[in-house]
């Protein structure tokens, strides 16, 4: 489909290449043993999954800051659990988190070699919304940082997915042009409709089982990007 206009590819990292959800549990039971914090995993998760989505949401939109984002999703989730923990242990937590969560490199199933396969063909690069010195280590413990050409993150360009300025930077950094570019992501909203209104082609990467859409093609693995390049 895309094979014959496409130059340039962009990805997003968490959750499209690097598995979030499975890393992020593994640091979070590492940092909860060490700093001995007495609740179940599981039921942590629950509650801190579509917690952590939701701030991060709230981030995209300008509507909280880094520290807030970081000390908030552990705070209310926390709350929810009736859990009772200072804010300097939170805190801590926090800090932890970030120190520790890159040092799991878990990707998707199909990551490497969907890689493999792209890179004599095309131009790789990642456009995150992640922290800049969190999602450098994540490429590069993972062992796909040589495979993309720009890195652009949201603190270099000032602004988060999907505003179009974050996605011209990358175009402009890439020395691509949007008609020949392709953008590969898993959030609908930051990743699909954010490229698609600076022009780029899309493809969504279902990585959360979410509902169907005519937006754009989806695909439930990294493998199926075949079928379209």
């Amino acid at each position: 489909m895309f094979k014959d206009i496409v130059t340039d590819v962009f990805f997003d990292l968490d959750h499209t290449l690097w598995d979030f959800e499975k890393n992020s549990a593994l640091t979070f039971d590492k940092i909860f043993r060490e700093n001995r914090i007495e609740v179940a995993l599981p039921d942590f998760l629950e509650v801190y999954i579509p917690a952590n989505f939701a701030f991060w949401k709230l981030f995209r939109e300008g509507k909280i800051t880094k520290e807030a984002l970081r000390y908030e999703r552990l705070k209310s989730v926390f709350d929810d659990l009736k859990y009772q923990v200072s804010d300097e242990n939170i805190n801590n937590l926090s800090e932890d988190y970030i120190t520790h969560l890159s040092s799991f490199n878990h990707l998707f199933p199909n990551a490497i070699s969907i890689l493999e396969y792209l890179k004599p063909k095309y131009k790789l690069h990642i456009i995150t919304n992640g922290f800049q010195e969190v999602q450098s280590k994540k490429l590069k413990n993972s062992n796909i940082h040589g495979y993309f050409d720009q890195i652009i993150d949201s603190e270099m360009a000032g602004v988060k997915k999907p505003d179009p300025i974050i996605f011209n930077l990358a175009l402009n950094k890439a020395n691509a042009r949007p008609e020949t570019s392709l953008m590969i992501g898993d959030n609908l909203e930051a990743d699909i409709l954010g490229a698609q209104a600076a022009g780029y082609h899309a493809l969504h990467f279902n990585a959360h089982q979410g509902p169907k859409h005519d937006f754009c093609e989806i695909i439930d693995d990294l493998y199926e990007i075949k079928t379209f390049l």
